[in-house]
């Protein structure tokens, strides 16, 4: 394996490979930054590019994009409240406080470095052992997919600091969302009230730019426009804006959710998208301070981009080894690899195995050059923050619609970024949070396809999701979850009562 490892290296450090990378790690943090623009979608524009390549040279490209784009997410969820892509969501929670309140360079400096750091830890462990992992996660059918669903949806308790009530009805308001168009199994139309259009449901990218992006700006519209109120504070930053002993504070939270985020992204289907918001939601449960959530600090930041960036190598174990893409980016990843010939599985680290190590060596070097740009580039980010907002809010409305628009071509993904901005603009009003809305949204698919699947083949029996070991442990897990988090609301509501009182 060191051999293969040195070979991955010597392979991927040639000048015109190392220019690959650091080109396509450019193009996926400015994709990633741009609300609208995702991985997804710079590895889609580029893909056709790479058909003329090596396919060492192609995947040189391919890993830089993806790296790029995981990562570029945190700029404009930090400086702009506006989650750049679905992995960067929990960012915003306490990256734009922080922000406001003038520490921009150190929240932008933590994201980048706990983006490298997930992203290192996930890649070693891809490189060393991903085949007996991978085999881990084919124990996972459409039980234990439902039963890690449930446990993420129950996260929604969690994700709520104020009215347990109105967390809970942005949750359900999310699934119902995520319900409207064909039905995953036999295609029936629901809630399309013979609008065509909706036949094929909302997408993710629209609905978070409407809740986050244009619900942003119709609140600004509406309070006018006061430029003393967005200007720059004054900051200090030396080296990425933390100390050491910050950083040290931060190692079990680091860990714990880099392996949260490698184990989301090794099961197909669920990604960065969830991962994120599932190690900002245990970094909240677990901290010693949940009530400083959602004001500023450095944990939450932490916990979300150490996790979005580790289900990247995790999304990569059963690409490689089994063939299984785990998330959008991944499946078009499969597409490159077929398109030069290579069939995944653990024939490719058979046949392949100089590719393969070619890629791991990608990852690591698109990951450094990922900090070192990021890094470069920190002061002029938060520059961006000194920019009017007369000027910049009508640019990024620009930008989401072009984003929402070149997602499928569809001018109704225009009309959707504008109805969910309506609509998050009314519940943010009216103390609905929004982040449970994401939550449901995207797990309701997953719960969904998989409890059909599940009783297709029990024959309609629910018996096998509470009897199936893994199963099993989830859903119970789900449930003390649930009751604790129910409990320590109600003791909060009690306490605040109390004091009020």
């Amino acid at each position: 394996m060191l051999d293969l490892i040195i070979i991955g290296f010597v392979e991927m450090l040639t000048l015109a490979n190392l220019l690959l990378i650091i080109f396509g790690v450019i193009v996926g943090i400015l994709f990633g930054a741009i609300p609208g623009l995702s991985a997804t979608m710079a590895i889609a524009l580029m893909l056709p590019v790479t058909y003329g390549m090596a396919p060492i040279s192609g995947f040189a490209l391919l890993i830089g994009l993806y790296i790029g784009g995981i990562s570029g997410g945190l700029i404009s969820a930090i400086l702009l409240r506006i989650p750049g892509t679905p992995s960067s969501i929990a960012t915003t929670f306490d990256g734009s406080p922080m922000a406001l309140r003038g520490e921009a360079g150190k929240a932008l400096g933590i994201g980048i470095v706990y983006s490298f750091i997930g992203g290192m830890i996930s890649i070693i462990i891809l490189t060393f052992i991903s085949p007996p992992i991978a085999n881990i996660a084919l124990k996972f059918g459409p039980y234990e997919y439902f039963a890690v669903g449930i446990f993420s949806l129950t996260m929604i308790a969690s994700l709520v600091s104020g009215n347990v009530f109105k967390g809970l009805a942005s949750g359900i308001l999310g699934l119902i969302f995520a319900m409207v168009g064909a039905a995953p199994i036999d295609s029936a139309k629901r809630f399309t009230f013979g609008i065509n259009a909706l036949d094929a449901g909302f997408n993710i990218l629209p609905v978070l730019i409407g809740l986050y992006a244009v619900s942003e700006i119709i609140k600004v519209a509406e309070c006018g426009v006061n430029e003393d109120n967005f200007e720059i504070s004054n900051y200090k930053l030396r080296g990425f804006g933390f100390s050491v002993k910050e950083f040290v504070g931060q190692t079990w939270n680091m860990f714990r959710s880099a392996f949260i985020g490698l184990g989301v992204g090794i099961l197909p289907g669920i990604g960065g998208g969830t991962s994120n918001i599932l190690a900002y939601t245990v970094a909240k449960d677990q901290s010693k301070y949940p009530e400083k959530f959602g004001t500023g600090i450095m944990d939450g930041i932490v916990a979300s981009e150490t996790a979005n960036n580790a289900s990247v190598g995790g999304a990569l174990i059963p690409l490689l080894t089994l063939g299984i893409p785990g998330d959008t980016v991944t499946a078009l990843l499969l597409g490159g690899l077929m398109v030069h010939g290579l069939n995944p599985g653990p024939l490719l680290f058979k046949n392949n195995a100089e590719l393969v190590y070619g890629i791991f060596a990608a990852l690591f070097i698109a990951n450094i050059a990922m900090l070192i740009l990021e890094f470069l580039g920190l002061r002029a980010f938060v520059k961006l923050l000194s920019i009017p907002k007369n000027i910049l809010l009508p640019i990024i409305m620009v930008l989401c619609t072009v984003g929402a628009y070149g997602l499928n071509n569809r001018v109704f993904d225009i009309f959707t970024i504008l109805l969910f901005g309506v609509i998050g603009y009314l519940l943010e009003k009216n103390g609905f949070p929004l982040p449970p809305i994401i939550l449901g949204f995207i797990l309701g698919p997953i719960i969904e396809v998989n409890l059909i699947r599940g009783l297709m083949v029990s024959q309609g029996s629910f018996v096998p999701f509470i009897t199936r070991p893994i199963s099993a442990v989830f859903l119970l897990i789900a449930a003390v979850s649930f009751i604790l988090s129910m409990r320590k609301n109600i003791k909060n509501t009690n306490k605040t009562q109390t004091e009020s009182l």
